[in-house]
């Protein structure tokens, strides 16, 4: 299972947001590549960076900070907010993305979607950001209407063999994870899940290694780490206990 530190930038710095909420913003790191560094030192392999002014101008403003953690951390990088056009897709795989998650996009525009799959294949993640059910887009702050369910089981027709699934009640407030709805939401989408929102402590990592494989692809873990609620090291260790149990 892929651990995933997350770094969410904000103005150029480490942030983050409280259920979404640009105006419940918490500065963790004035220098995002010098914490993408520290990641890599406790022993992460990957790094999920999501560019918030991206996501919620629709136009990306941190491609030169994702490609400096790429080039100087040694981690693999997911990244995703604001990906709104083929050619923010190409600048980012040259700045050396290793996934791109299509969020807006995903919902709004299939025709983009396919194109993307067509030219980036099994670097495209599908972003789906769900509260009560219901795809929220544009940096969360729109409601769309769709159901999340619906947007999950018509992945795999459309090529997409990766999900990101955030739980919006959960994500930033530490509640734990919602099994049952990330079970159904593996089952729905046929491939397993990398689960977002609710991580507080180790015990919330086990509860992920617990859905196995089938469900559970990996974890993105973000405030905690800054908090020191849960310890990197510590994590990645229950994740490959977790693995090597399998």
């Amino acid at each position: 299972m892929i651990v995933f530190p997350a770094i969410d930038l904000l103005g150029g710095r480490a942030v983050r947001l409280a259920q979404g909420d640009y105006d419940r913003v918490t500065v963790y790191n004035d220098d995002p590549v010098a914490q993408a560094r520290a990641f890599a030192e406790a022993g992460a392999e990957w790094v999920h960076v999501v560019d918030l002014d991206g996501a919620r101008d629709g136009v990306p403003g941190n491609i030169g900070i994702v490609e400096r953690i790429a080039g100087e951390s040694g981690l693999k990088v997911q990244t995703g907010g604001g990906i709104r056009t083929i050619e923010t897709m190409r600048r980012l795989a040259d700045a050396g993305a290793a996934r791109m998650v299509l969020g807006t996009k995903l919902v709004t525009d299939e025709a983009f979607v396919a194109e993307a799959v067509a030219g980036f294949g099994d670097a495209v993640v599908a972003g789906v950001d769900a509260r009560d059910g219901d795809v929220r887009i544009a940096g969360w702050r729109e409601g769309t209407h769709v159901r999340a369910a619906d947007v999950v089981a018509e992945l795999a027709d459309r090529g997409i063999r990766h999900l990101v699934y955030t739980d919006i009640s959960r994500d930033g407030m530490g509640t734990g994870i919602n099994d049952a709805a990330y079970r159904a939401v593996a089952e729905s989408a046929g491939f397993p899940v990398v689960v977002s929102g609710g991580m507080h402590s180790p015990d919330d990592v086990r509860a992920v290694v617990a859905l196995g494989a089938p469900v559970a692809e990996g974890v993105i873990i973000g405030r905690a780490l800054y908090e020191g609620t849960i310890d990197l090291a510590d994590a990645l260790a229950i994740a490959a206990e977790g693995s090597a149990a399998c």
